[in-house]
């Protein structure tokens, strides 16, 4: 629904918009199968859905094109032969195909979506005025006590609702949790369904494992003879790789995070992992939803987990949509001396490191290691469900404002 309605949007600025969605219209993958030539397939597709395919006036989509793989394919030739004509496509696991037949290189431009950050549902709920409100604020001054808690509120229900649209709009609907909570089973169960069709025969049953497992993971280490002491990793590990190129979870690896780019000190084998969204995630681990409505403050301290995950959601809803982003965490794991920073951010050529804290507690010791141990790094950031603030060297930054650390200079 989402990549869907936005395809749709910028259908809008142009002349004519035509659809092909190779789901609800599955016999137009045939007319892929005979020739992927421009020529050959634009008076057919015109003719199927009886309008008109003008290069320069005419935005052509290819919705689901993960049920057509050779429409996948037939991208290149669009660009090499009718490059006056904008082509874009969208798909469920399109990784998943891609796996298995390749992508052209230097012929397809990618854009990495993500669910509804907490700003875009902010907006989605017709919280406009309070985005404003955060956004004019000096830096570390904190909104009123009353508009702090109806901003944590406000949260609350993202946290419950979480940002795949198709529950976001149901709610703005009906206020009905126990919907969204259908709707995110609905979600999870379709993505099981689609492993199944796309994954590589020997992975499946591996996939569905770890997309199990993820869950349960997060703001640990993750371990793979934790899932399962009869699998071995390098069977597991195939698996995880294809779910993170789908998006569908998201891996955090350690970083010794002493410059920029943090990339350049990342251990591949040390990492966390993250569902894409979380409300799937608190599905998966069948968390009672209703609370984060009921009595929100108490949830914020008892979640940790959910907390810390819907921090990395945000951290990436808000990176830059043509690459995709990587996300890093620091840990010291010495036997006397250990520390952990959940996340490390990059911004005006500093590494910044970010500790989550869903409960009242204000020990930050591990992120004040970092900045003695780091002098490139001249401060940190504290997220929690607390008002903006200034604690020395650490700036306090509410849950409900991360969008912010990036619309301002901090």
């Amino acid at each position: 629904m989402g990549k869907s309605w936005l395809a749709k949007k910028l259908g809008e600025s142009f002349p004519n918009f035509v659809e092909i969605n190779f789901e609800s219209r599955p016999t137009l993958k045939k007319i892929f199968d005979e020739d992927l030539t421009p020529d050959f397939l634009i008076p057919r597709l015109s003719a199927a859905v009886k309008k008109p395919i003008i290069p320069g006036e005419t935005l052509l989509f290819f919705d689901e094109i993960q049920q057509a793989p050779n429409a996948l394919t037939s991208l290149r030739y669009f660009y090499e032969e009718l490059p006056d004509l904008h082509v874009i496509a969208a798909g469920s696991l399109l990784e998943f195909v891609i796996e298995k037949i390749g992508i052209p290189v230097g012929r397809i431009e990618s854009l990495y979506c993500y669910p509804l950050s907490f700003y875009e549902f902010m907006v989605a709920t017709g919280n406009e005025q309070l985005i404003e409100l955060i956004k004019g604020l000096p830096e570390n001054q904190p909104l009123d006590e009353p508009l702090h808690k109806q901003a944590l509120n406000l949260l609350a229900e993202y946290m419950a609702v979480g940002g795949m649209p198709e529950a976001v709009t149901d709610w703005i609907e009906t206020k009905n949790i126990m919907k969204c909570l259908r709707i995110h089973k609905s979600i999870i169960d379709t993505y099981r369904q689609d492993f199944g069709k796309y994954a590589k025969t020997r992975n499946i049953e591996y996939v569905d494992l770890v997309f199990n497992a993820v869950p349960h993971f997060t703001g640990k280490k993750f371990v793979f003879s934790h899932i399962s002491d009869s699998i071995r990793s390098r069977a597991l590990k195939p698996a995880l790789d294809l779910l993170q190129k789908a998006g569908v979870v998201h891996k955090i690896c350690h970083s010794s995070g002493n410059g920029s780019p943090v990339a350049a000190e990342e251990n591949p084998a040390l990492f966390k992992v993250i569902s894409l969204d979380v409300g799937l995630m608190q599905a998966g681990l069948n968390i009672n939803y209703s609370n984060w409505l009921v009595d929100p403050d108490h949830h914020f301290i008892n979640k940790g987990s959910v907390t810390e995950a819907f921090v990395g959601n945000e951290l990436l809803a808000y990176s830059w949509p043509f690459e995709r982003k990587a996300i890093h965490y620091w840990i010291r794991e010495k036997h006397a001396a250990k520390a952990e920073v959940d996340y490390l951010i990059e911004k005006n050529g500093e590494v910044i490191p970010v500790e989550v804290k869903s409960g009242s507690g204000n020990s930050l010791k591990s992120i004040d290691l970092f900045l003695k141990e780091k002098e490139m790094s001249s401060y940190g950031l504290h997220i929690s469900p607390k008002p903006a603030g200034l604690n020395g060297k650490i700036k306090k930054v509410p849950l409900y404002a991360i969008w912010n650390i990036f619309d301002k200079t901090c």
